[in-house]
């Protein structure tokens, strides 16, 4: 399955790039490491990767980050939140999917993926999305796989090494860095809420990137 959304639905009266400036400075953004990939570019990442750095890094094109990030959203603002289902095995994944789910009114899951959560109608904690939302579709495969087999879209926010077989929509970015991961979620909230009306370009919204970031124990000491 395809998502069947273009490019040319972005308003264009404010660019996606004026629109996030006003509320975080490109260095501010960049500093997260979103664009940040790893030493493998795979064939299906490769249209994302800018440059490679002497070190054999992958960067990622942020510019095709945010791009994508607000056709997801106006994608997402179409259907019924709370039937979207975001999950994310990683533990830097915990905080950003559970704030977006919260914002969003859709659902998070985090940690271990049940199998039948998608496909065993007779599972007590049986969900029926419209639509999932991953931060890795490496390692949330499980979800991945079971909304691939209900026929179900599939977003994925998808690195520099991702396979992207089972993806409907990428979103290229780091998806292994804590910061990155809740940059990403917190520019895809944000836009979500703008395409839903519940926020105005010029108003900044109640939480900011570091709300959205999975705690380190020793952040809290």
């Amino acid at each position: 399955m395809s998502i069947d959304i273009e490019t040319d639905e972005i308003d264009e009266s404010v660019s996606v790039t004026e629109s996030i400036i006003k509320h975080i400075s490109e260095k501010a953004l960049l500093s997260t490491g979103i664009r940040v990939g790893t030493l493998v570019k795979t064939k299906s990442m490769s249209q994302f990767v800018s440059r490679t750095r002497a070190d054999g890094l992958h960067i990622i094109d942020v510019s095709q980050t945010l791009t994508r990030i607000e056709i997801a959203a106006k994608f997402i603002s179409k259907l019924d939140l709370s039937r979207i289902v975001i999950y994310s095995s990683r533990e830097y994944g915990k905080t950003p999917v559970s704030k977006f789910a919260e914002i969003t009114d859709s659902i998070s899951l985090t940690g271990r993926f049940m199998p039948g959560t998608f496909t065993n109608p007779l599972y007590p904690d049986h969900l029926d999305p419209e639509a999932v939302i991953v931060t890795d579709p490496a390692m949330d495969l499980q979800a991945v796989t079971e909304a691939t087999q209900i026929g179900v879209p599939v977003l994925a926010i998808c690195d520099t090494d991702n396979l992207t077989e089972n993806v409907d929509f990428i979103i290229p970015a780091n998806n292994r860095g804590r910061k990155a991961l809740a940059a990403v979620m917190w520019l895809l909230t944000r836009s979500v809420l703008l395409n839903l009306g519940k926020l105005s370009h010029d108003q900044p919204m109640n939480f900011n990137i570091e709300d959205f970031e999975t705690k380190l124990v020793d952040d809290e000491e």
